[in-house]
């Protein structure tokens, strides 16, 4: 093997890089989001949800941009906004992003541009206690990207910007912890979701239904934490904080339906059906059902995507919080994604199937968290997300180790420094084996993260991430693969 792009040239690189960033200052945050409700005298919720930036935090083993089950069907929007302030609880946000992405792949060529961009949207609350409103408009544009060095998906092919309306839907509420949204927005489910590690994530024109069913009264009926419905590229993965859970003595069900039509990828500027966006012929929509029961530390789910003639994915999750001594509790997950040809199998022209199990364990001590995670493929095809980020437990910066016959295994160690406002850290590697293809070969890969996001003083809001990747591969005579990334965030609202 040979070397790829050393440490010292990235450094090298960075710096014109941080001037860039420094002299914009205004940055939208890769980041999750807590989320309070505005209440009026009385205590009843008046509109949208106030956003609060969290910056990212070690404290996760979910990667970026790929959302797994407990992200999914996100019925807590439903329960705000009364009739007399959904005008008055009208909310603008406006989110700017500069993005350095720099890629040397396994041949050695080159993938680098620096961009800069956002989105601007609104959300009204609910007109006649049932009705809201949304709307965002994204805009990527080159600051630095040379015509040989395009693919870095932050700009269109050709490293050319544009701008798009990316949002544009309603929500209605039918009942309390019941509502549909129509219209094109983000989403975050296991195998359709933003994708949100570039400039711009993916938004989808559906027909969505989506709430919860509570058996006996929960404690949180109050607690009101869901997306905000702007700009929802907030990507929720990177802390991927997770819905509230009932108390431990309540159990519920979230679920969700929906028809998703057509896929505006992030590096594209206009609307396609997911049956070609996947790679098909076939101009198909899918169609998508799920459920999560979840009761006190423990959870099952599952969700289905069906386009016809094209592929059929179905995934399956569950965890279980165990305690193991003092505050320690030992968080235990598992998942299986099964997929295969459908129909007139207008994606590859015959049949396929695949599929892949995974464990991963979860150790918080104090401000660290200790993770290992174990996954392996099988099948006549590899795994694939085409709307989407891959799931997997071991699918990490680069690769998403999900080649029939692959195995792989995952070790990460994350902390938050105290002594520094709003600085983390992780590490993590993943060990593959030899997938079954004799035109494919093992790989490995190293990932180091450094984000510092101020969660308190006039930097609130200002988060700065420095991503960086090696991916070895044994055999076939390359190079390492190298990806470094450096992202500056920050929101306005009014």
């Amino acid at each position: 093997m040979k070397n790829g792009t050393s440490l010292a040239e990235y450094g090298r690189a960075v710096i014109p890089v941080l001037v860039i960033l420094g002299s914009i200052n205004l940055v939208l945050g890769q980041q999750a989001v807590t989320i309070e409700p505005r209440v009026n005298a009385e205590g009843d919720a008046i509109g949208p949800v106030e956003q609060i930036p969290a910056t990212d935090t070690a404290l996760t083993s979910v990667e970026q941009g790929k959302p797994n089950l407990d992200q999914a069907f996100d019925w807590r929007r439903f329960q705000l906004g009364t009739r007399k302030r959904a005008l008055e609880g009208t909310e603008f946000l406006v989110n700017l992003r500069t993005f350095y992405f720099d890629r040397s792949d396994f041949t050695g060529a080159e993938k680098q541009a620096v961009a800069f961009g956002g989105w601007a949207g609104l959300r009204t609350g609910y007109f006649l206690d049932h009705v809201a409103f949304g709307a965002t408009v994204y805009t990527t544009n080159p600051v630095y990207a040379p015509d040989d060095r395009d693919g870095t998906t932050l700009l269109e092919e050709g490293q050319n910007g544009f701008t798009v309306l990316g949002e544009f839907y309603a929500d209605i509420r039918i009942v309390k912890d019941v509502g549909v949204t129509v219209g094109a927005r983000g989403f975050d489910t296991p195998f359709i979701n933003r994708n949100d590690n570039r400039m711009l994530p993916n938004t989808f024109e559906a027909i969505v239904l989506q709430g919860r069913y509570t058996f006996g009264d929960s404690s949180d009926d109050a607690d009101v934490a869901p997306s905000d419905g702007i700009g929802l590229s907030k990507d929720n993965s990177s802390v991927a904080v997770p819905s509230p859970t009932p108390a431990p003595e309540v159990a519920s069900i979230k679920y969700g339906l929906g028809y998703f039509y057509q896929i505006k990828d992030r590096n594209e500027n206009e609307f396609i059906s997911l049956g070609e966006d996947a790679g098909s012929t076939a101009e198909r929509g899918v169609w998508s059902a799920g459920a999560q029961y979840e009761k006190g530390k423990f959870s099952i789910g599952a969700i289905e995507y069906y386009c016809a003639d094209v592929i059929n994915i179905a995934y399956a999750q569950t965890g279980y919080e165990i305690p193991i001594g003092g505050e320690l509790a030992l968080k235990a997950s598992a998942q299986y994604t099964d997929e295969g040809s459908v129909g007139e199998n207008r994606l590859d022209g015959e049949s396929f199937s695949g599929h892949q199990a995974g464990l991963k364990l979860d150790l918080p001590v104090a401000n660290a968290l200790f993770t290992a995670g174990f996954t392996h493929a099988w099948g006549n095809a590899n795994l694939r997300n085409p709307w989407s980020g891959y799931p997997g437990y071991t699918s990490v910066q680069v690769q998403d180790f999900n080649r029939a016959g692959e195995t792989a295994f995952l070790l990460r160690a994350g902390y938050d420094f105290p002594w520094v406002d709003g600085l983390s850290a992780y590490g993590l590697a993943v060990f593959g084996t030899d997938p079954e293809s004799a035109t494919q070969f093992r790989q490995n890969e190293f990932d180091a993260n450094l984000q510092w996001g101020p969660k308190k003083g006039l930097l609130k809001g200002l988060s700065l991430r420095l991503r960086y990747a090696v991916v070895q591969q044994f055999g076939g005579n390359v190079d390492n693969l190298t990806d470094f990334r450096a992202i500056c965030n920050y929101e306005i609202k009014f």
